[in-house]
Parts: structure tokens; sequence; C-alpha cells
């Protein structure tokens, strides 16, 4: 154990006063029963919840053993132990911003293209109704089974939606 001494920060908190130490463990036991809440009311998909809860624990895991931040600033040659909270505190805001953004960038790809999409139908179908064909015609649905909306059954029909039949082929 004395060869480990000086790798392994003590558990008992020294220099942090108790009330802090008790502020702090009741903030971050409030930050995970909010990610819960947000979860249960399916504010927050279970993706970013993990996100949220692994930031939570290591809060938590900070508000406990006190010495380890005074430990791993030492380590990485920081001197004061809240000048390394916030080192690592922009970093996480970093990588959590840069996350979103790629998300935000994939969605807004997905957004164009159901809306080109939608557009093609539309245009297609107001084809069809200049030429005086029947809006359910066997191009309406053609054109309903190839594009997204594929699979969509009667029981997701709309009232007054041509009649949709069931593909028999490997999906």
């Amino acid at each position: 154990m004395g060869l480990l001494a000086g790798f392994i920060p003590p558990l008992a908190a020294e220099g942090i006063e108790g009330r802090v130490q008790i502020a702090a463990v009741a903030v971050t036991l409030l930050m995970f029963l909010v990610v819960l809440e947000l979860v249960r009311r399916r504010r927050l998909i279970e993706r970013y919840a993990l996100l949220w809860m692994i930031l939570a624990a290591t809060l938590l895991v900070l508000a406990i053993w006190t010495d380890l931040l005074s430990w791993a600033t030492n380590l990485v040659g920081i001197e004061v132990p809240a000048n390394g909270l916030f080192i690592a505190a922009f970093g996480v805001a970093f990588l959590l911003l840069l996350h979103f953004s790629v998300a935000t960038s994939r969605l807004a790809e997905e957004t164009k293209i159901l809306a080109q999409e939608v557009a093609r139908l539309d245009a297609e179908l107001r084809a069809e109704r200049a030429n005086g064909a029947a809006p359910g015609g066997e191009a309406a649905l053609d054109a309903v089974r190839s594009g997204p909306a594929a699979g969509i059954g009667p029981a997701e029909q709309q009232p007054g939606d041509p009649p949709v039949a069931p593909e028999h082929g490997p999906q």
C-alpha cells in the first residue's frame, strides 16, 4: 500500500468544507433525477441521457472524492485544481457542442431529402390530376409504394386516402 500512496489520492476530504461537499452531492443527485425525469417523459432520448448521466456521475465522484481533482491536476501539472476543472469543463462543452453540431447537420440533410421527396410526389400527383387521371390510379399507388412512406398499412391511412395494397415482396 505504501508504494501506491503517491499515486492514489486519499478518500478523505481535507480541503473542502462539509456543507459545500453536501451541496455538491445534492446538486449532482438532482441532476441525475432531472435527466431520468426527462427520459421518462420522452423529452430526452437514451443516447443523450447517457452523456448527461456520465457527466453527472463524474461530478458525483468529484463531489465525494474531493482529493481526486487535486491529484489529477497535479498529475497533469496544473497548480490550481479549479483551473483544471475549468479546462475539463471547456473540453466537455466543446465535445458536446461538436457532437450536437454533427447530429444537427445530419438531421438537416435528412430533412432536405425528405422535403425534396415530398415535392417530387406532389409534382407527380399534380401532373396526374392535370392529365385527367384519377388520383388513386395505378401510377399513384406505385409512387406511394416506392416512396419513403412504403410500408404504410391500412391502419396508418387517413380517411380519404386511396387504398394501398400490401406488398408481398422481400423487405
